[in-house]
This record gives C-alpha cells, sequence and structure tokens, in this order.
C-alpha cells in the first residue's frame, strides 16, 4: 500500500478527502501526524498554492504528497473571495476565532440587495500529486462546481461556504447534502475522480479497489 502524505492541516478538508480517498489502495496519512507545518501560501492562483502546498510536505516527509487548494469565486464580485475563500475574512481586517462564520457574514453583506441572478459562482478545486519534492511534472488535476449564493445560511453539513452555496442539481444548499451526494457532483470529487484517474501512470502500483 503506498503512503501518500495528505498536505493540509485543515481537520474538516483532511475529514473529506480521507473519507473520498477511503475506496483506494493508498495510505493517506495527514501532514500533521508527520509533524508538519503549514507553509505559507504565496501563490496567486488555486494551482501555485496546491504546488507550494505539496512540494513542502513531500520535502518534509520524503514521502509522496497530495495537496489541495480550493475556494469559492463569486461573479459579481469579480472572482472574490478565490483563493483567499479561507482568508476572506481576515483580509478585510476581521479578527475572529470563528473563521467559517465570519467569512460567510462577510460575503452575505458584500452580496446583500443583489438580485438572485446575479449571485452566480461556483467552487473551484486544484488537486495536486507530487512524486517528491523536486517533481518537475506534478499532477494536476481540476474540479469546478457551478451554483448560486444565498442571502441566508441553510443546512448544517459540510463546512466553509456549504451552507450559502445553492446547488441546483438537489435543489438545496450544499450544507443540506448528505457526504455521499456531496461528494458525487462536488468540486472535489470531480477533482478527486480524475486525479485516482491519473495516478497509476505516475504511480505504476497503484490500483483502485
Amino acid at each position: 500500500m503506498q503512503k501518500i502524505v495528505l498536505a493540509s492541516s485543515n481537520a474538516k478538508k483532511v475529514k473529506e478527502l480521507t473519507e473520498l480517498l477511503a475506496p483506494f489502495n493508498h495510505q493517506i496519512i495527514p501532514q500533521t501526524e508527520l509533524g508538519v507545518a503549514d507553509v505559507p501560501e504565496t501563490g496567486t492562483t488555486f494551482v501555485e498554492n496546491a504546488i507550494i502546498k505539496a512540494r513542502h510536505a513531500a520535502e518534509v516527509t520524503g514521502l509522496p504528497a497530495i495537496a489541495d487548494d480550493s475556494g469559492i469565486e463569486v461573479d459579481f464580485l469579480k472572482g472574490q473571495p478565490g483563493i483567499y475563500s479561507a482568508r476572506f475574512a481576515t483580509m478585510h481586517g476581521i479578527k475572529t476565532d470563528n473563521p467559517d462564520q465570519a467569512n460567510n457574514d462577510l460575503l452575505v453583506e458584500k452580496l446583500k440587495g443583489v438580485a438572485a441572478e446575479k449571485r452566480t459562482g461556483r467552487y473551484q478545486c486544484i488537486l495536486v500529486f507530487m512524486r517528491h519534492a523536486q517533481d518537475p511534472t506534478p499532477l494536476i488535476c481540476h474540479g469546478s462546481w457551478q451554483g448560486r449564493i444565498l442571502e441566508a445560511e441553510i443546512g448544517s453539513g459540510g463546512f466553509g461556504y456549504d451552507p450559502l452555496f445553492w446547488c441546483p442539481e438537489h435543489q438545496c444548499a450544499s450544507a443540506e447534502l448528505t457526504p455521499e451526494e456531496k461528494a458525487n457532483i462536488s468540486h472535489r470529487g470531480k477533482a478527486l475522480r480524475e486525479l485516482m484517474a491519473q495516478l497509476p501512470k505516475y504511480l505504476p502500483e497503484a490500483s483502485s479497489t
């Protein structure tokens, strides 16, 4: 079984990715279990930040690494929060002990009074797999999930902006989906399926069960 380090310290993201990867024949080890600290995300795109995180985890551990960089783009806000989705509130000088709630509150405020047809947006996810820290050709996979931003939070599942993200496929908020429903249609689920389809080319011994 191939050991792969998951380059994230976000407990909710680690849980979701670990569950999505469970059916496959790889031992996924969160970087926190290997003493790997977060690295500053200094890139200007999801791709750059995912590569930065994967390279750092691979360099520290000596293992292949998977990194995720994802966020939500809102058309009315010209793509914001984008790569700053997790830091949206703090980027605006808001101090909080609950970043998810602060981010959601700020997004609601910025879209106050905006008509439903102009509240379009999408989740984006980039997954990067690096065989080692100096890998010159990392595997880069992309998933996108189209939807609309709600005026108020609905549901208690998921994390991040899920209570504000209207899912047209199920006519509900993302936070109302079961983990299985979300995995089938989400940006991260799509990127992961692409990753697992391509991974055997990078790790010949890897196979799905």
